[in-house]
């Protein structure tokens, strides 16, 4: 399936702004289930300076500086994939779970180191031993790793309410767990917790979820929003990836931006900015699947 996908961020300013500071995540990454057809971001007010690296976890960073006077900043980012259904482990590729955190401990090729760093707590992912009691009753000792975390998945999405207006990007999985409710970020933080805690490899994705209107309506435009979901390390297959919001798998309506420990490493927009007093935050995305011509899905 092939896919436009439009990000536009805009800050106002309620004072002039002399000084900004940015980096973005807003460039899918290429994956081996999706290609990069073409990527682009538009910054307005045109910056100073803008400069783009890849981090450590191989994401596309962009960064930019507003070295004028400004008070509107708008962030656009306008990107064409093409997404196919990743391929999952094998039945004789899905070990019992509790043989993992040795294989990952004492396997030295490439793939399990890079994938040991993703076992560790990281900053918006502390040590949650509520979290791993939570997830003990899908993993007994001996059952296969995929299908221990796929009944996780379904626990998460049965026993937590969604609720955008219960969190922010700051509430604790504690609080989550209390509360039973949360959002995408929330649950993939969750799962994530829980997994490290049991000593695999997991880590947060983030990107964009194409969502449909009801039979016989349209599309709002700007109505679509970032995702996230997480993604479990398989000795012998490599990473899966699992969205607890949705109870699913990741399939071809899934549009991978960015990898990273937990939320904090791939946030779509961060920086700084000097002045600016108060400001208003807008963010509207669109995700369109592009029809070949004769418009067949």
């Amino acid at each position: 399936m092939k896919y436009r996908v439009s990000h536009v961020t805009r800050y106002a300013y309620a004072a002039p702004v002399s000084l900004c500071h940015s980096v973005a995540h807003l460039k899918p990454r290429p994956m081996n289930h999706q290609r990069v057809i073409n990527t682009s971001l538009r910054v307005t007010p045109w910056p100073s300076v803008t400069r783009e690296h890849q981090d450590f976890f191989g994401n596309r960073v962009s960064y930019f500086s507003l070295q004028q006077s400004h008070s509107m900043l708008e962030i656009s980012a306008t990107s064409e994939v093409e997404v196919t259904i990743p391929a999952l482990p094998a039945a004789d590729a899905d070990p019992p779970w509790d043989s993992v955190p040795k294989r990952l401990r004492e396997t030295p090729d490439a793939k399990h180191l890079a994938a040991r760093a993703f076992t560790l707590p990281s900053p918006a992912i502390a040590q949650q031993p509520d979290a791993v009691a939570f997830a003990r009753a899908s993993f007994p000792p001996g059952r296969p790793l995929f299908d221990a975390t796929r009944e996780l998945v379904n626990r998460i999405f049965s026993d937590f309410e969604y609720d955008p207006s219960f969190t922010t990007i700051a509430t604790p999985i504690s609080e989550v767990l209390a509360h039973r409710r949360g959002v995408c970020q929330d649950f993939a933080h969750l799962g994530i917790a829980a997994l490290r805690g049991l000593g695999l490899a997991a880590r947060y994705v983030s990107g964009y979820l194409e969502t449909l209107p009801p039979p016989g309506q349209p599309k709002l435009r700007g109505a679509d929003a970032s995702h996230a979901w997480f993604s479990l390390f398989v000795p012998g297959h490599g990473w899966v990836d699992f969205d607890p919001t949705n109870d699913s798998l990741i399939g071809e309506q899934h549009i991978t931006t960015a990898i990273g420990r937990d939320y904090q490493d791939v946030t779509p927009v961060r920086g700084v900015f000097y002045g600016g007093g108060e400001h208003e935050l807008t963010v509207a995305v669109d995700v369109d699947r592009i029809l070949p011509a004769d418009g067949a899905c």
